[in-house]
């Protein structure tokens, strides 16, 4: 009996996007640019998920999705993804307010 990989069945998982340490040299030296366009970056892939959430979601309710498990899977990514947005987002409040506090 044998058993297929995961890759074997087309489901490709989400990998995050990585800093590489050139990347974080880079980072130090610019004014900030990098991190509004890795915010930016973040926010649009957030969208793309939630697109193809919506777009299976569709499908599932008109009866074309042969396969109900990639809506689910599609679903839970966009779910996760938006908590994770939604987390960094509130750190991101707290550091802010933080900064202010210090300032007083």
């Amino acid at each position: 009996m044998t058993v297929s990989g995961v890759g074997s069945v087309g489901f490709t998982p989400y990998v995050a996007p990585t800093v590489s340490p050139s990347n974080t040299t880079a980072a130090k030296s610019a004014s900030g640019q990098d991190f509004g366009n890795m915010v930016l970056d973040g926010i649009d892939r957030l969208e793309q998920v939630q697109d193809k959430s919506d777009q299976l979601a569709v499908k599932a309710a008109t009866g074309d999705l042969n396969a109900i498990h990639d809506y689910t899977i599609a679903a839970t990514e966009a779910s996760v993804t938006t908590q994770l947005t939604v987390a960094v987002r509130n750190k991101a409040v707290e550091a802010f307010n933080e900064i202010m506090r210090m300032q007083v």
